[in-house]
């Protein structure tokens, strides 16, 4: 069993306003070379996913609770972590370590050669498990996935701008690709990446 790294608690207030946060939100593709701090890293996985009370309802909604996205972490330059792939475990918010060592060159050529998922500090990529949420709602249930992973991806990249954060969402990759990189269980299967770094 591989060992859950507990990250830092989530702040749930700031400083910023929403309307500056959205007014300021852009895609950014180049990043200073500052290693990301843990703390920060940890933010943006809970601003993704991250608990938000008692009976676990998470940061972005989710048609029936029934939550069929997966986080991943792909660290290359992340303070307190080694680089590798880590996955986001909400309940606990903590992460933990699937693969050993630096794949952004990897990640970067699936994602069809784009640089800056290469020379960003970090990216999330989530996935998803359809079979979750399609027992219940049959083909629609396709679509809530999509929905989720709009809400929890703008929720990143607005938390990214709150903490000088710059993130650029990415869709265009080779899905089977992106599968056998992150070596992705059956069942789940890559849709959506977000490079991180600070500007």
């Amino acid at each position: 069993m591989l060992k859950e790294i507990k990250l830092p608690e989530p702040e749930v207030s700031g400083n910023s306003t929403i309307e500056e946060i959205l007014a300021k939100r852009r895609s950014v593709r180049s990043y200073s070379d500052t290693t990301l701090s843990l703390k920060d890293m940890s933010q943006l996985l809970w601003a993704a996913q991250g608990v938000t009370s008692d009976i676990g309802f998470r940061t972005a909604p989710s048609a029936g609770a029934l939550y069929p996205l997966e986080v991943y972490l792909v660290a290359g330059n992340v303070d307190g972590l080694n680089s590798g792939v880590y996955q986001y475990l909400p309940d606990s918010h903590s992460v933990v370590p699937i693969i050993e060592g630096d794949i952004r060159e990897e990640m970067s050529s699936a994602a069809l050669s784009q640089l800056h998922i290469r020379d960003c500090a970090a990216s999330i990529v989530f996935a998803a498990n359809h079979l979750r949420i399609t027992l219940k709602y049959g083909e629609r249930g396709i679509r809530y996935v999509n929905i989720e992973i709009g809400h929890a991806a703008q929720n990143v990249c607005l938390q990214g701008v709150a903490l000088g954060i710059g993130t650029c969402a990415v869709g265009a990759f080779d899905d089977e690709k992106i599968g056998q990189v992150l070596n992705l269980p059956d069942g789940e299967r890559a849709l959506y990446m977000l490079s991180l770094g600070y500007v």
